[in-house]
């Protein structure tokens, strides 16, 4: 890296090539004092740079308060520490510094005689404000949701958990875009050998851009190929602060409003931020409609395409003979019907997602109401396959994380080709595929079914949380993600 010359023409000419062509820079030339002999250089970023603070702190202070009485070398030192009333100041030394500075929202000062200058922090990017969670909506519990500005969540988690122990780590990734990414954990209940590998793949990232978490999440996980998650994200800060007092590590994207929380087993992913907010009898029983809902929506199509094709005899009699007399005029197949079916709700939900918010919801239910009253009427598919593709959709619908949902929704074609071709062999077949699968997923050395196996290795305390929620004055033992001297969180009992 090219380092800054005592020289401020030579230093003006650098910099005036790099960002040549770019009309947001801001680039000054300003003289202090009566005769005019020390002349500074000032270069920021138009729009995402705090103006007032430019103007108060910086020029109004340089040009009211700085007192020519000294040598030009030690000028920028007294700027530094007696003129500009900024908080965050330091030197830099390379001519790359200046440009990530700059481009960061940052103010340079040059001077000449001066082989070092001054960057203030000025950052004031626009933003949007605190709104409400839209992926992750609960009745009950917090609704501050993190929004683009990395600073800003790692302040909503900071609230939440005001204990020293909570260190930040900070790092740059991408070559052009150079994004801020945070590394949060609680340095007394981490386990050091998964922050250690966190920190080892963030550095070792050697890409272009990263534009949002999902970039991090792809970069990060072990199995590529797999269609299940192995990280966790989230835009609830309560959910990201929890995950920090189990021991895991989140990962604050700048530019994105969703934060990466790692290691990540099976079992987070069927939990919902308002689990712990309310009863634990309610909710034990939801998580457990929620487990069920997630076999159903792997399982059905398959389930349904193995018993009418291949083993009819093991349905009721009346059930089998009802299903016969409604697919008695159906031109397709019972596999064609399922995909037909399947796709259109497929094309619904994309449909959902993008039109605006006003009309998706209507769109959705209307859509799939009349698309499916219209097929059965016009002999396409028949009255089941309609029931067993929105009961399917459903149970999508009711699991909180959508990373797994799509998961799902991709291993529900697996077990359709399957039985499709074998019946309910195939059937069971797919389902161990599936589930050999998942065990061998790791995620930073945590087993993907973890605690449905090896639970034993923390005395079987993480299922206390699991498919059921025991009450929270059972649960005082931190889960497996945290390290062996700090598992205990809770030391009394209920009174």
């Amino acid at each position: 890296m090219e380092q800054i010359s005592k020289n401020l023409e030579q230093n003006i000419a650098v910099i005036e090539k790099a960002f040549q062509n770019c009309e947001d820079i801001v680039k000054r030339r300003f003289f202090v004092g009566e005769k005019k002999e020390i002349q500074i250089y000032m270069v920021y970023t138009d729009n995402i740079v705090n103006s007032s603070a430019i103007e108060e702190s910086i020029l109004t202070n340089i040009m009211n308060r700085c007192q020519i009485d000294g040598k030009k070398e030690e000028m920028l030192k007294r700027l530094n520490e007696e003129v500009i009333s900024i908080g965050e100041m330091q030197e830099v030394k390379t001519f790359q510094e200046i440009f990530d500075a700059v481009l960061l929202g940052d103010t340079i000062l040059l001077m000449d005689e001066n082989d070092v200058a001054l960057q203030a922090s000025t950052k004031g990017f626009p933003s949007r404000g605190i709104s409400e969670a839209k992926t992750e909506v609960v009745v009950q519990g917090p609704k501050d949701a993190f929004t683009e500005v990395g600073a800003t969540n790692i302040v909503l988690i900071r609230r939440r958990i005001r204990d020293t122990k909570l260190k930040v780590k900070r790092t740059k990734v991408g070559q052009r875009s150079k994004t801020d990414v945070a590394i949060l954990y609680m340095e007394d209940i981490v386990r050091q050998e998964i922050l250690q590998e966190v920190e080892q793949k963030i550095n070792a990232i050697d890409i272009d851009v990263i534009l949002d978490s999902g970039y991090i999440d792809q970069l990060l996980e072990n199995k590529w190929l797999s269609p299940f998650p192995q990280l966790q994200m989230t835009e609830r800060p309560d959910k990201a602060a929890s995950a920090l007092l189990e021991g895991r590590v989140v990962l604050v994207i700048d530019n994105t409003p969703f934060v990466v929380m790692v290691p990540a087993t099976l079992n987070v992913f069927f939990q919902a931020a308002e689990d712990y907010y309310d009863r634990w009898e309610i909710m034990s029983f939801i998580r457990l409609i929620r487990y069920g809902a997630g076999f159903l929506a792997v399982a059905l199509p398959g389930l349904y395409i193995a018993l009418t094709v291949f083993h009819p005899s093991m349905l009721p009699t009346n059930l089998a003979l009802k299903i016969a007399e409604t697919r008695q005029n159906i031109p397709f197949p019972a596999v064609g019907e399922i995909l037909i079916m399947e796709i259109a709700f497929e094309l619904l939900r994309e449909a959902g997602i993008r039109l605006p918010s006003p009309v998706s919801s209507t769109i959705g239910i209307v859509g799939g109401i009349i698309i499916g009253q219209a097929a059965v009427e016009a002999g396409i598919v028949s009255p089941s396959v309609v029931i067993v593709s929105a009961l399917t959709g459903i149970c999508t619908f009711v699991i909180p994380n959508i990373a797994l949902v799509s998961g799902l929704r991709l291993a529900k074609y697996i077990v359709l080709i399957f039985s499709a071709f074998l019946g309910l062999y195939g059937f069971w077949l797919a389902l161990i595929v599936l589930l050999i699968h998942m065990a061998s997923l790791k995620s930073f050395h945590i087993p993907f079914l973890y605690p449905f196996c090896s639970a034993s290795v923390n005395h079987y305390n993480d299922l206390e949380d699991s498919i059921f929620r025991l009450p929270l004055w059972f649960m005082k033992k931190r889960p497996i993600f945290s390290n062996s001297y700090h598992r205990q969180r809770e030391k009394g009992g209920k009174k």
